[in-house]
């Protein structure tokens, strides 16, 4: 093979980029967190009471197994009951139906279920990530149905919103 000037600097330049791609390292985290597991271990989520003036039976236990959910599948925290390295507590304070939309003659044609959250997040290892504060989310359904007809299934989509929104502000630094 003779080597001319274009072939030299095609193989310089080909031996660069495997040196500079065996050299760096990347690192991506797919589960969405950003914890140090050298540092943070432990995990303890106590249960979410309902302080909320409309009461749904199911909600206060729904929202803490989906909560513990999150964090026992999106990463590798030991869960414990008591002095985990990171303490999720709170309550739910809000849940009501309010009217959000107005029809030409004044009557109400939609309705929003409102969901909030407050929560107290403690980080031990680093305690200027601890912060307490409010989540809050909401749907909207139509005045066709009654909050006993939907209430099952955007009590889910509540649920999911408000977990997310945990979980991005306690692990993923989001």
């Amino acid at each position: 093979m003779v080597w001319n000037r274009k072939s030299f600097v095609g193989f310089f330049a080909l031996t660069a980029l495997l040196c500079a791609l065996v050299s760096c390292r990347i690192s991506y985290k797919f589960n969405g967190s950003s914890i140090d597991y050298t540092v943070v271990k432990t995990i303890t989520i106590e249960e979410f009471p309902n302080r909320a003036p409309l009461v749904y039976a199911s909600l206060s236990s729904d929202f803490t197994e989906k909560l513990k959910d999150e964090f026992s599948s999106k990463t590798a925290l030991l869960a414990v009951e008591h002095d985990g390295d990171l303490q999720i507590t709170g309550e739910i304070r809000g849940y009501n139906v309010v009217s959000s939309g107005v029809n030409s003659s004044g009557e109400a044609v939609d309705s929003r279920l409102q969901m909030s959250v407050y929560v107290r997040f403690v980080n031990k290892k680093n305690s200027s990530e601890s912060f307490e504060r409010t989540f809050s989310t909401y749907q909207t359904f139509s005045n066709e149905y009654t909050i006993d007809d939907v209430q099952g299934e955007l009590n889910g989509l509540l649920i999911e919103d408000i977990v997310s929104q945990i979980f991005n502000a306690t692990v993923a630094n989001w």
